[in-house]
């Protein structure tokens, strides 16, 4: 059997518990024990600020469609 026989989104998918495991373990070697919680907090706060950009978006939107509708 040829690997090009293969369906291509058979290899494309969620990893597996193995994987996490691993994927884990690389994080905890390249960043320590001590540097997780900070990365962790870092990447929450930009979470945070994405959202609250979005919603200001969806806001300014918001109220320019009712600022036409008032205009009508």
């Amino acid at each position: 059997m040829s690997l090009l026989a293969i369906n291509p989104t058979l290899l494309i998918g969620m990893p597996g518990t193995g994987e996490w495991v691993i994927i884990l373990v690389v994080v905890v070697v390249l960043f320590g024990g001590k540097k997780i919680p900070e990365l962790a907090r870092g990447i929450g706060k930009g979470i945070r600020e994405f959202n609250d950009a979005k919603k200001g978006v969806q806001d300014e939107i918001e109220s320019g469609m009712k600022d036409t509708d008032k205009s009508k």
